[in-house]
C-alpha cells in the first residue's frame, strides 16, 4: 500500500508513475487526498474538543474543591455537549479512515524508474539469455505425452479425485518432484536462507498484508465457514511472519525460504497453452523471501536473480530473464524479473520464476518496520522470488532431457532421485 503522506506530497509523481501501468489514476489520487484532508481536519477538531474536555475536568475539580458548585455545574453541562460532539466526530473520523483505506487498497505499487513502458507481455525486456536449446530426436513429445508413456503423472486420476488441474504424481515422477523440492531447499539454505514450514491457509489480514486481497480475491480458494484462504504462494504466510514486527537495524537482512503447495483457481484458463503441467490449480513451489534495509534492497534483488540463475545453470536448462513492463507487472511489485525456461518439445518459453522488489508497499500494509540508528521506526523493504516453481521446471526437464532410451535425470539431481533415467 502506498503511504498517504507520500501521495499527498507527490500527487503528480504518483499519477505519472501509475501511467506506466497504463492506469489513469488522477481522479482516485485526488479523491484519496480529499479524503485524507477531511480525515485530518476531523481528527484535529476531535483532538481539540478532547483537549478542552480534559481542561474542563480539571477546572471542575478545582471549582468543587473551592465550593463553587454552581460554576462547576455550568462547566459540567459543557462537558456533556463536548462528549456528544466528540462521539460524532470520532465516528465520522472512523468512517473517513475506512473509506481512505479502501481507496488506498485499489492503488497498485509505483513502478521503479527502470521498468519498461508497455501494455502486454510481448513488451517485456529480455535482459539475459543462457543455455543451448537441445536438438531433440525425431518423435520427441511434449511432457503431457511423456508422462503417459512412462506412467509418472496421471492427470485423469487427478480429475477423478478432485478435478482438472490437480495431477497425481506416481513412481519416479513423485520421486523427481520430491528431489526438486529438496534440491531447491538445500540451495536456498546454503545461500543463507532460513527454512520454515508455514500454514497452507491464511486469514484475511494475512492476505491483505501481502496484497493478495482485494486484488486477487477471485483467484484464491476461500473457506467461508472459517474465513480462511488457501495460499496461492508461500510468499503470503512467510512474509506475514513479520506482520506487526519492529526489527532492529542490525537484524537486517532477514532471509527465509519455504516449500509449500500452492492453490490458484485460475478462472478462465483454457486452451493448448495450459495443457499438462503448464497451468495447475495445485502445484508445488519453493519460495525465498527477504526483509531488507531500503538502502540495500535493489542490491539484494540482483543477488536473488543471480541465485536463481545458479540453480538453472546447475540444472542445465536453457532460460532467459525478462524485466517486466509496467502493464505486465504484479499489483504489489515495484520491479519484477521473470525467468522462463525453453520447452523444446512445445517450442515455447515457460515462466518458472518471478523475482520482485516490493519496496515499502507490503511493509506499509504489514506494519513491518525496523528501528534505525537514531531510534526512529522506518518501513522495511520486502522482496520475494520463486526458487523455483516446480511444474514448468519439471516440464522443461522432461521435454529437454528426453532421449529415445528415456528421460535422463539432470546430473545435479541424481543423488536426490536415486536413479539416472526414467524409462
Amino acid at each position: 500500500m502506498l503511504q498517504i503522506a507520500f501521495i499527498r506530497e507527490n500527487q503528480e509523481k504518483v499519477i505519472n508513475a501509475l501511467a506506466k501501468r497504463n492506469m489513469d489514476a488522477k481522479s482516485i489520487v485526488e479523491e484519496v487526498v480529499q479524503l485524507d484532508e477531511k480525515r485530518r481536519a476531523t481528527q484535529v477538531e476531535l483532538d481539540g474538543i478532547l483537549s478542552e474536555s480534559n481542561k474542563l475536568s480539571k477546572d471542575i475539580g478545582e471549582l468543587m474543591k473551592s465550593g463553587e458548585k454552581s460554576k462547576a455545574a455550568i462547566l459540567k453541562e459543557k462537558t456533556v455537549l463536548n462528549k456528544e460532539k466528540s462521539k460524532k466526530l470520532a465516528e465520522n473520523a472512523d468512517v473517513l479512515a475506512a473509506s481512505l483505506l479502501e481507496k488506498l487498497y485499489t492503488l497498485p505499487n509505483l513502478p521503479a524508474d527502470i521498468v519498461p513502458v508497455g501494455k502486454t507481455p510481448e513488451e517485456n525486456l529480455n535482459v539475459f539469455e543462457e543455455g543451448e536449446i537441445p536438438v531433440l530426436h525425431e518423435g520427441a513429445q511434449p511432457h503431457w505425452e511423456l508422462v503417459k508413456k512412462y506412467d509418472i503423472i496421471d492427470f485423469e486420476l487427478g480429475v477423478k479425485i478432485t478435478g482438472a488441474g490437480f495431477p497425481v504424481y506416481k513412481g519416479k515422477g513423485a520421486k523427481l518432484q520430491r528431489a526438486l523440492i529438496n534440491y531447491f531447499l538445500d540451495k536456498n539454505t546454503a545461500a543463507g536462507y532460513n527454512e520454515v514450514q508455514v500454514p497452507h491457509m491464511v486469514n484475511e489480514a494475512s492476505a491483505y498484508g501481502t496484497g493478495q486481497l482485494p486484488d486477487k480475491e477471485g483467484q484464491m480458494y476461500h473457506d467461508k465457514t472459517d474465513d480462511l484462504y488457501l495460499i496461492p504462494t508461500a510468499e503470503v504466510p512467510v512474509t506475514n511472519l513479520f506482520r506487526d514486527v519492529i526489527l532492529n537495524e542490525n537484524e537486517l537482512p532477514v532471509l527465509t525460504t519455504a516449500y509449500t503447495p500452492c492453490f490458484r483457481r485460475e478462472a478462465g484458463s483454457y486452451g493448448a497453452h495450459v495443457r499438462g503441467l503448464n497451468r495447475l490449480h495445485q502445484f508445488d513451489k519453493v519460495e525465498i523471501v527477504r526483509v531488507e534495509h531500503p538502502d540495500k534492497s535493489y542490491e539484494a534483488l540482483d543477488g536473488m536473480v543471480e541465485h536463481v540463475k545458479s540453480i538453472l545453470q546447475e540444472l542445465k536448462l536453457p532460460y532467459r530473464i525478462l524485466r517486466l513492463c509496467g502493464g505486465d507487472m504484479g499489483f504489489t511489485s515495484a520491479l519484477t524479473y521473470d525467468f522462463e525456461v525453453f520447452s523444446t518439445a512445445q517450442d515455447r518459453w515457460l515462466e518458472i520464476s518471478s523475482v520482485s522488489n516490493f519496496e515499502t508497499f507490503q511493509a506499509n500494509r504489514l506494519k513491518l518496520r525496523f528501528k534505525d540508528k537514531d531510534g526512529k521506526n522506518q518501513l522495511a523493504h520486502t522482496l520475494n522470488g520463486s526458487a523455483l516453481a516446480l511444474p514448468r521446471v519439471l516440464a522443461g526437464i522432461l521435454e529437454n532431457y528426453q532421449t529415445p532410451e528415456g528421460i535422463v535425470i539432470p546430473e545435479v539431481l541424481r543423488s536426490y532421485c536415486g536413479f539416472d533415467i526414467i524409462n
